[in-house]
């Protein structure tokens, strides 16, 4: 008998967590893990723990399947990273960052960068082989038209998946910065203005105040929409 200790976490943001059933299996050079169940519920930024049992030792751990089905209502889940742990004191790490809706199953490569050269195993080229096909599915592209340069296939960004999206936190973060400095310009008088102005050191009573400020990891400027005497 050997038993693996597996630790999965779920993203720290609001809508991270999920009600749905979440499972895993334990993929090794020597063998498979049965499918073993991880928890019925999820909660932002934290983690569950779990012992897989297996008949024999599985090898060096190479891939891991999460399988994702609902009892009732769709969740989708954000898994940041599953961690696991052999009987020998080896441990695996597989970096997921990425949604799971409906019902799925997800498979994770252990997280040491390789090359093709280096898959040996016929199911890690196997593996290669099915997540070159979903992203060449999922990055289609099309002429919007004669001469300019290629674009998504998709008529609307909600036809993407929701990994390819760009972010809600994100869009909701740059949405309640733009509100913020809206009000603290109209405050300061910078969105009622008529003239110019009068001096550098005027401009810097507003601008000082947003300058430099980082939203998301991108650097927001503030260009001078008015000429300067």
């Amino acid at each position: 008998m050997a038993i693996y200790k597996v630790t999965v976490a779920t993203g720290d943001m609001v809508e991270a967590g999920t009600n749905n059933s979440i499972s895993i299996t334990l993929v090794g050079s020597n063998g498979e893990s049965r499918q073993t169940t991880v928890s019925f519920l999820f909660l932002p930024g934290k983690e569950k723990s779990l012992s897989v049992h297996c008949g024999q030792d599985l090898g060096p751990i190479v891939l891991i399947r999460l399988h994702k089905w609902r009892l009732f209502l769709e969740d989708a889940w954000f898994c940041k990273d599953v961690r696991v742990t052999a009987p020998n004191g080896t441990l695996y790490r597989f970096p997921c960052y990425q949604w799971l809706e409906g019902v799925t199953t997800v498979e994770v490569r252990e997280g040491s960068g390789k090359k093709l050269v280096d898959d040996k195993l016929q199911i890690l080229k196997e593996h290669r082989h099915r997540e070159l096909a979903a992203r060449q599915e999922a990055y289609r592209w099309k002429n919007f038209a004669q001469g300019w340069p290629r674009c998504l296939n998709v008529d609307s960004i909600f036809e993407l998946d929701s990994n390819i999206q760009f972010s809600r936190i994100r869009a909701n973060n740059f949405t309640g910065f733009l509100i913020f400095q809206g009000a603290s310009h109209f405050l300061s008088g910078f969105l009622l203005r008529r003239s110019s102005w009068n001096s550098l050191d005027e401009m810097r009573t507003i601008f000082s105040r947003t300058q430099g400020r980082d939203i998301g990891g991108c650097l927001v400027c503030c260009p001078l929409p008015f000429p300067l005497h």
